[in-house]
């Protein structure tokens, strides 16, 4: 099953997604689809906030899918395509597709479900071990099966019935000696000797295989069709026909049907590949959820297994990405946050440009290939600029970042200032959130020498609404820092109105660490910093400072 036709760049942004990771998401992939062919797909890492939500709504867009770890899954590896056999087909029909297909796996299924697994070595034992003469019986064996194991044809009786009852045995004694060891309903394997066939047929067996295409006569012939006697003819002597006739004998008898060791395609290749080394297979079977059989996969094949192909946009810390970012082929990075921990194994495209906003590389980038984003592409842009800029509030925000928002918000047909209000409104709606979910709508963590902190942030027009997310906050943020292993949180409430933000603050050394860097007094009760709304440019510097000291 070749997957490389169905192979896709994803784009996709940081954990916790903002607008402006969404939207340059989607614009971008859109762009690189056009330019190279090859299908781009914009997805995100985390739960959308309210602000995106009403942005892609608005414009009628779909949510990306959620992309939670990049790890090679087994839908990125090249299956073996292998047509499932019957449980009443015989181990010699499974043999020769083996060698037909040079596999030592077949599955069995029954109507594309898996029902077990046949391998080369369940064959090799029925050679290896010695069984009964009633096997044949005990396993319920068709005589066409029969007639096949031991190249025969069959003179008459119903081909298509079963040996339910009876043992095998070969007529090679006296007649008066025969009829001491045949019984009814047993298999007798004999000659051209007429007397042989005679008593088969006085002692009703069930079928009787004559070897060395010996002649039956029709008068034979007519008793075991009115006792309903299968005849089957061979080439072969009974020496042979004897050996050959365990062949006969269905997968179903023989195959691993219990505690099967399948997997599902989206299982990833690192926990596939531990469960095989504990196990004897060569090749184990991949099922969906309903338990259809799909393909075959084996260790040697996990070997090719090629790695997921990603663009990041709007971060380039190793704690922002998705996890397993580190085992994929990162392609691109596009950003405008500071430089950091991502290691790539290859060299990539990084681009990275101090403006208030990704979505304003990626329109530069649309320009640059001499391409116009279409209405819905230039308002999601539009809008991540807005958002970042804090409608060109945030000192992040460059002389570049509010041309660019204009020049698309006249392409998508919308009026800047009306859509701000809408989606901040949109943005400061948390009625039904839960602390757990404010704190992390719009989070980042960051790594300073050995201290790993977060720090969350709300806008709002309303000084009234940052009151009440405050009360439903600050008594959440120890929690929310010990749950998530950091040694410091940091929360902004940020009043777009006023251009100032409230910090609130949590873990050893936390508050005393924003007193020294903000040189505020010690018996500060309100952590208020004026003119300080971007967590990006003022925040997040300011602290890394301080912890560097």
């Amino acid at each position: 099953m070749n997957r490389d036709k169905n192979r896709k760049v994803y784009v996709v942004g940081h954990k916790n997604p903002d607008t402006d990771s969404i939207c340059s998401a989607i614009a971008y992939a859109a762009l690189k689809t056009k330019l190279t062919n090859i299908p781009h797909e914009a997805r995100r890492a985390g739960q959308l906030n309210e602000e995106t939500q009403y942005v892609l709504e608005r414009f009628g867009v779909k949510v990306p899918r959620l992309l939670s770890d990049l790890r090679e899954q087994i839908k990125d590896v090249e299956l073996k395509e292998v047509d499932g056999l019957k449980s009443s087909v015989s181990i010699r029909t499974a043999w020769e597709k083996m060698q037909e297909s040079n596999i030592h796996t077949l599955p069995v299924t029954r109507d594309g479900k898996l029902e077990g697994v046949i391998t080369i070595g369940d064959i090799a034992k029925t050679y290896m071990e010695v069984y009964d003469s009633t096997i044949l019986s005990k396993a319920r064996t068709q005589y066409r099966n029969i007639a096949r194991a031991v190249d025969g044809e069959v003179l008459t009786g119903n081909e298509h019935s079963y040996l339910l009852k009876g043992k095998v045995v070969i007529a090679a004694s006296s007649r008066i000696l025969m009829s001491d060891f045949i019984n009814k309903d047993d298999l007798v394997i004999m000659g051209d000797r007429k007397d042989a066939q005679q008593c088969a047929i006085d002692v009703d067996a069930s079928c009787m295989v004559v070897c060395q295409n010996a002649p039956v006569s029709d008068k034979i012939i007519k008793q075991a069709q009115e006792k309903e006697i299968v005849i089957i003819r061979t080439p072969h002597d009974t020496f042979t026909a004897a050996q050959h006739i365990n062949q006969s004998i269905p997968v179903k008898y023989f195959m691993t049907k219990e505690n099967l060791v399948t997997f599902k395609m989206r299982d990833y290749v690192d926990d596939v590949k531990d469960v095989m080394a504990r196990r004897r297979f060569r090749d184990f079977p991949i099922v969906d959820n309903k338990g259809k059989f799909l393909g075959l996969i084996s260790r040697r094949r996990l070997l090719n297994v090629k790695k997921k192909q990603v663009i990041l946009v709007d971060h380039n810390e190793k704690n922002q990405a998705v996890e397993g970012v580190e085992e994929a082929e990162v392609l691109e990075i596009i950003d405008h946050h500071r430089l950091s921990s991502i290691e790539t194994m290859g060299p990539v495209f990084f681009r990275n440009q101090p403006v208030g906003c990704t979505a304003t590389i990626v329109y530069q980038m649309y320009q640059e290939e001499g391409q116009e984003p279409d209405p819905v592409n230039a308002a999601l842009l539009c809008s991540a600029i807005i958002s970042d800029t804090l409608m060109f509030r945030s000192p992040t925000c460059t002389p570049l970042d509010e041309k660019v928002a204009r020049k698309l918000a006249g392409i998508a047909g919308v009026e800047v200032e009306n859509l701000a209000q809408e989606m901040f409104n949109a943005g400061s709606n948390l009625k039904g959130k839960s602390a757990e979910e404010i704190c992390f709508l719009d989070f980042k963590q960051f790594t300073v020498n050995d201290t790993v902190f977060g720090v969350g942030q709300v806008n709002s027009m309303s000084a009234d609404e940052l009151k009440e997310i405050r009360k439903i906050v600050q008594p959440h943020l120890e929690k929310a820092r010990s749950s998530h292993g950091l040694n410091m949180i940091f929360f902004m409430l940020t009043n777009i109105i006023t251009e100032s933000s409230e910090l609130l603050c949590c873990g050893p050394e936390a508050r005393e660490k924003i007193l020294s860097a903000y040189d505020l007094p010690e018996d500060t009760e309100t952590i208020m910093l004026k003119g300080v709304v971007s967590r990006k440019k003022q925040l997040v510097p300011t602290l890394v400072g301080a912890l560097q000291q």
